[in-house]
């Protein structure tokens, strides 16, 4: 097949894809420059809830959560590890191609709270690069500090362009529980406009896609909107 039409094959769909799964489309807020302030919210706020999924992307977990994601009319943000990012290149096209948004979470997972702002550019334009590679002209909006250890990474993904991103709600799946209390901490710690953090990548993440298949339809029952996070803070 010929570079030209593999290129239009996921470029379509991206370009797309602010109609087909809703959301804010992906050049929104371009002409607003990051801030250091980390973002842990929606746009909208009320009855309104963002998925976000980290440590990916994962050849077993990711394919079977974007197929629920695609089922659900979901667009989710993907807090990609560089590592994981140049192991599986195909699956970050395919994560840009069905209309989600990418997240910049550092290159090897690494605990920053004590680096220095040089060694966190560093780190963090590396994991750009090996994203870029992947996917030429996709969009980072986000950064994501591995475990919730910003430091100074607020402001030097700031200065690349990257708004932090938080969460309100974070439910544990890193060591699974069993589905059903999955269930239950989504369904009892969503609050309204909140960021959830969930993963796609580190281990066994199979409770935690039946437990987005589960409560789903129920948030929705209940006239709740799922979209994305802010882009500024």
């Amino acid at each position: 097949m010929a570079p030209a039409r593999r290129l239009s094959q996921f470029l379509v769909p991206l370009l797309l894809a602010g109609a087909t799964l809703g959301g804010t489309p992906a050049h929104a807020d371009r002409g607003t420059p990051p801030t250091p302030v980390i973002v842990d919210s929606t746009a909208r706020g009320g009855r309104t809830v963002a998925f976000t999924f980290d440590d990916g992307p994962d050849p077993q977990n990711t394919p079977r959560l974007l197929k629920l994601l695609r089922r659900e009319h979901i667009r989710a943000v993907f807090c990609l590890w560089g590592d994981h990012v140049r192991q599986y290149p195909e699956l970050v096209r395919r994560i840009v191609a069905e209309g989600h948004i990418l997240c910049n979470h550092s290159m090897h997972h690494d605990d920053m709270s004590t680096w220095t702002p040089a060694a966190i550019r560093a780190d963090l334009l590396e994991t750009r690069a090996a994203i870029r590679e992947a996917v030429p002209w996709a969009r980072i909006p986000y950064f994501r500090a591995p475990n919730g250890a910003w430091g100074q990474t607020p402001a030097v993904a700031a200065s690349l362009g990257m708004q932090p991103l938080g969460w309100r709600l974070a439910i544990g799946d890193w060591a699974p529980p069993g589905t059903d209390v999955l269930v239950d901490r989504l369904m009892t710690g969503i609050t309204e406009g909140a960021v959830v953090l969930m993963h796609d990548g580190g281990g066994d993440r199979t409770q935690t896609i039946e437990a987005v298949a589960a409560v789903t339809p129920r948030l929705r029952a209940g006239g709740w909107h799922l979209t994305v996070p802010a882009r500024r803070g």
